[in-house]
């Protein structure tokens, strides 16, 4: 069993919210989904939380009927290792509303930040300064990673 589970607040989406994620990703189910019942402060049969994993990791969703929102201070950071994988997760990501920013961060519809890292990444903490500096240079030009281009700065072409 996992010891901490992040728990993400809506005002009444939690259930949409984690059934989409889990079309999102592999490896992922809805677990639970407890319900208000009469005299509860939504109406009877709405999602109180719904527990569910996305890719092996287990989160809640949560209605606390109030908008808290999602800041980027608190983001769920995606390994990816192809390009498809790294294009399919920000297409569904991103649709419906959500939002593109830089260096591979974006929001999803409901506003919660995610992190799109394809694995090479890792150029950028190459001890070649030179090499590192010119991948870096690239990502900070991108929105979503494309592999080829942080390989072809890192390897001068």
């Amino acid at each position: 069993m996992q010891k901490i589970t992040p728990c993400m607040w809506f005002e009444t989406q939690a259930e949409e919210a984690a059934e989409f994620y889990v079309s999102v990703f592999e490896n992922s189910e809805i677990l639970h989904v407890s319900r208000y019942g009469e005299g509860g402060p939504m109406p009877a049969g709405t999602a109180l939380a719904a527990d569910f994993v996305i890719d092996g990791v287990q989160m809640q969703a949560l209605n606390g009927m109030q908008a808290v929102g999602f800041t980027e201070a608190i983001s769920l950071s995606v390994s990816t290792e192809t390009q498809e994988e790294t294009d399919r997760l920000w297409d569904a990501l991103t649709s419906d509303g959500g939002e593109e920013s830089m260096c591979g961060w974006l929001k999803d519809k409901y506003g919660v930040s995610w992190q799109i890292v394809p694995t090479v990444m890792h150029l950028l903490g190459d001890p070649d300064q030179e090499k590192a500096g010119r991948a870096m240079q690239a990502m900070m030009r991108m929105k979503k990673i494309i592999i080829a281009d942080i390989q072809a700065a890192f390897d001068g072409a």
